[in-house]
Formats: C-alpha cells, sequence, structure tokens
C-alpha cells in the first residue's frame, strides 16, 4: 500500500509515466491546479500546497528511488509539480481581478521548463551533487523560484502598463 500510495504521488497521478517528455507533461498537468488554487486561495494557497507538496514529494520519491540504481528517473514528477506551482506564488492575488493576465501561466510555464531544463546555478548544484530525495525535488525548487522572479517581472510590468 506505502510503495502504491508512493507511486501515485511521485508520478502525479501517473502523468509521469507519459513515454514522451515526462517532466513537460507533469509541469503542464500542474497548470489546472495553478489556476485553481491562485483564483481560490491566492498566494498563500500556492505557497502551502507547494510546501506540502514538497514535503511529501520528498517522502514518496525517497520510496520510488531507494532501491533502484538512478536517482532522478523520469516518471518521478511530482517535483516538476512542487516547482511549476512555486513559478505561480506572484500571480495568486491578481490573476483573478485581472483576467487579461491569463498569460503569465504560459510566461511561468515556459520560464519554469527553461530553468529546470537548462540546470543553471544551484538547480545544476541541487542535480549534481546532491543524489537523494531532497537533492530531486531540491532543482526543482529552485526553478519554480527563479521563473517565479521572470513571472513577477511580466506581472508588474503588466499592470504598468493597465
Amino acid at each position: 500500500m506505502q510503495k502504491k500510495t508512493a507511486f501515485l504521488i511521485a508520478t502525479y497521478l501517473g502523468f509521469g509515466l507519459s513515454p514522451k517528455a515526462p517532466g513537460t507533461v507533469g509541469s503542464a498537468a500542474t497548470l489546472p491546479l495553478a489556476f485553481i488554487l491562485a483564483y481560490f486561495t491566492g498566494t498563500y494557497g500556492i505557497i502551502i500546497a507547494a510546501v506540502l507538496l514538497a514535503v511529501i514529494g520528498i517522502w514518496a520519491t525517497d520510496v520510488i528511488i531507494r532501491n533502484q540504481e538512478e536517482k532522478d528517473p523520469g516518471k518521478v514528477v511530482i517535483d516538476e509539480v512542487v516547482g511549476q506551482l512555486l513559478a505561480f506564488v506572484f500571480v495568486g492575488d491578481n490573476l483573478y481581478h485581472n483576467a487579461d493576465l491569463w498569460w503569465l501561466y504560459l510566461i511561468g510555464f515556459a520560464a519554469f521548463r527553461f530553468f529546470d531544463i537548462k540546470k543553471m546555478g544551484p538547480v545544476k548544484w541541487f542535480d549534481s551533487q546532491v543524489k537523494n530525495a531532497f537533492g530531486v525535488m531540491m532543482d526543482d525548487v529552485c526553478a519554480g523560484l527563479f521563473a517565479a522572479v521572470i513571472v513577477w517581472g511580466a506581472k508588474t510590468y503588466a499592470l504598468a502598463m493597465l
């Protein structure tokens, strides 16, 4: 039961089982969750969800990778979910008041995927140096925070132009 639960969480309900680009699929599957959280709970809901999913995701990832050689298998996408949510922390309190800002989700998605794939700075360090469930999660957390800065800049510019 524990392994099945961990598998469902780590693969984000199976989205990580995509035969092509499971990280991108997991990130895209996070968009509806991010929108719902932003709309109903704002920034705080996004942050709380990201923290809870990070803690649960580290546990689930640890269960999945514990007895295998590969320490960051493609099917584990809960880290992408957390990073993608963090990319939207600055969207939360304004998007539902300004429907014209829906494109911030596209910016956040693209920025997160860019930083997750390019692996610069702390993203690269966690990915290459911390070979456990915490490292798997933290490289995406860092990528998500970098993307959040891009989203914040785009939102600030857009609101100044309204």
